[in-house]
């Protein structure tokens, strides 16, 4: 087996490049995973990149990313009764499953791949978890009316989710192409104007208003927040009211108090109970009676909802490039926004 690896990296003045390293050393509670397709996440990763003209210095530090790939087990530190040598599994982590050819992942952070699930889907297993993780916290009533804005991946599956919980779902965003995949997918109501939002959004919901948004993008989103309040449900004595979910980096500057009405407004952050918690990940566990909806269990749903074709990722992968061109892919993420949405790398 090798001792190396070959793996994305990314400087600190904006340059990407293809590094070789020493594969780490199996640590208990460690699974070492042969990497075929890991997932570029746009915002996460490269949404504070600045693309830079001049040529790389020569002592420039290149430090490898990503954290959502899918492959096969080659080795485990222990005896694990559900993940195995040979194994199919897609795996996420911060530092663990980056955009490389061999990745060493806590056993509670990846999952057996469903055989019809290809390596390809698997590997945004992360940001899907993240999308699902967001649609708990909105805690979604069947019938209720969903306003998402923003279609980049986390839209597009936090969309998808909101459909599946049994919501009326209106998803804007700017760029067609993202509007393409949401309907591909099955989120049958696009607005593609945001400045027509508020309109669309009185139509859509036959006068009763949004009952939950979420903003799933990064930056500043005051204009955003804005017109969101503007399609909320109002009470008979002007209270704005519904759940604002906030799964990205986004900024709001905003008064509160009567200025906002009785609107919740809900941060959700990452995959679930368990992530960052190391000993979680290295395969302790919540009671589950109190902690039901770990990160591991929210890649196991997720994962068979996938298999279920409840959850279509093929439609938003827009581009399948070696690990060779990863750093053009990179550059055409930032650059070109418009023309990308799910971007998967190969090793193989």
């Amino acid at each position: 087996m090798a001792n190396t690896r070959r793996i994305l990296g990314k400087s600190a003045s904006g340059h990407f490049k293809i590094v070789e390293e020493p594969i780490p050393p199996l640590k208990k509670g460690e699974v070492l995973v042969e990497v075929h397709a890991s997932a570029i996440s746009p915002g996460t990763e490269l949404g504070r990149v600045k693309i830079s003209g001049e040529k790389p210095a020569e002592n420039e530090v290149f430090r490898g990313f990503g954290y959502q790939n899918a492959g096969i087990v080659l080795e485990t530190s222990e005896d694990y009764p559900h993940i195995k040598p040979g194994q199919r599994v897609a795996c996420m982590g911060a530092g663990y499953a980056v955009h490389g050819t061999y990745a060493c992942v806590p056993i509670n952070l990846l999952c057996p791949l469903p055989d019809n699930v290809s390596f390809e889907e698997g590997a945004f297993i992360a940001l899907a978890a993240t999308s699902l993780n967001a649609v708990r916290r909105a805690e979604l009533q069947l019938g209720e009316f969903v306003l998402v804005m923003g279609l980049g991946i986390v839209g597009q599956f936090v969309a998808q989710q909101a459909c599946l919980a049994g919501t009326h779902v209106l998803a804007v965003d700017r760029f067609a192409l993202r509007g393409e995949a949401a309907k591909k997918s099955g989120v049958e109501n696009i607005c593609l104007d945001p400045g027509t939002l508020v309109e669309t959004a009185a139509k859509f919901t036959r006068g009763y208003g949004m009952d939950c948004t979420f903003i799933c993008f990064g930056g500043d989103a005051t204009e955003a927040f804005n017109t969101a309040v503007k399609t909320m449900k109002v009470t008979p004595d002007t209270h704005v009211c519904g759940r604002v979910v906030v799964p990205g980096g986004a900024t709001i500057t905003q008064r509160f108090g009567a200025g906002l009405g009785n609107m919740d407004i809900r941060s959700a952050a990452r995959t679930g109970p368990g992530y960052h918690d190391e000993a979680y990940e290295y395969g302790a566990d919540y009671p589950k009676v109190f902690v039901q909806w770990t990160t591991k269990r929210n890649l196991e749903e997720l994962l068979g909802w996938m298999s279920a074709g409840k959850i279509q990722v093929k439609p938003m992968i827009t581009h399948v490039v070696p690990l060779d061109e990863a750093p053009d892919a990179c550059r055409l993420i930032i650059e070109h926004p418009e023309q990308t949405l799910g971007v998967v790398l190969k090793m193989k």
